[in-house]
């Protein structure tokens, strides 16, 4: 299954494969040659299409825990200043996504967006300190009735040219479903009350609607 963010650039990427495969078998004559070109155009078509696959995932949904809103690799553990939003500290966990994992955001928590604003911004390297404040990026505030108001900030990448945020203040969102997209490579910030039991440590694999990031106990 593939996200539907990727329909526009599958079919220009699948059409332009299958002309470039009949053009070289027409034109190129030298064997070795044909078959790099070939073998170049199917492994960039792969390439494109595992980016945007859309794995089905049944979600457990629980109001104690705050799931993993993306794949990748938690990068940051840490107690920060939160200057958007809260205005004072918070517990921030982020996971770094590179080109090759799922890039499907999904709503971490249930509850009612409180807020929900695009920054326009830079491009820097998604594990650069100040990717979350400097590069493009949207943040994302749900209300939810056991944590209270958690945050997630989608950013982008140096790769990452576009964020899709389908949340919108006033929404009831409900915890695993598709929440956005970001388009080639990046990273999501989440930001907890403090006190909030953590239970995932720096370098885990974290799987999107699956791995437990915080317990209320």
């Amino acid at each position: 299954m593939f996200h539907k963010e990727g329909g526009k650039i599958i079919l220009i990427a699948t059409t332009l494969s299958v002309a470039i495969l009949l053009l070289s078998k027409e034109f190129i004559t030298t064997f070795w040659l044909l078959k790099s070109v070939q073998i170049a155009t199917l492994i960039l078509l792969i390439v494109v299409l595992q980016f945007f696959r859309n794995p089905k995932r049944t979600v457990e949904i629980n109001d104690n825990h705050i799931i993993a809103p993306v794949d990748g690799k938690v990068v940051v553990i840490e107690e920060v200043f939160e200057k958007e939003y809260f205005k004072d500290k918070r517990m921030q966990v982020s996971i770094f996504m590179s080109p090759i994992n799922v890039h499907v955001t999904r709503y971490p928590v249930n509850g009612k967006v409180k807020f929900s604003k695009y920054h326009p911004g830079k491009f820097l390297v998604a594990w650069h300190p100040k990717a979350s404040e400097e590069n493009e990026r949207t943040t994302i505030v749900i209300d939810n009735p056991v944590f209270g108001e958690i945050l997630y900030r989608q950013i982008a990448g140096a790769l990452a040219k576009r964020i899709v945020n389908y949340a919108e203040e006033g929404m009831q969102v409900v915890q695993g479903e598709d929440a956005g997209f970001i388009k080639f490579g990046s990273r999501v910030d989440l930001f907890l009350p403090l006190g909030t039991q953590i239970n995932v440590k720096l370098n885990q694999k974290a799987v999107g609607g699956k791995t437990i990031i915080a317990i209320k106990s």
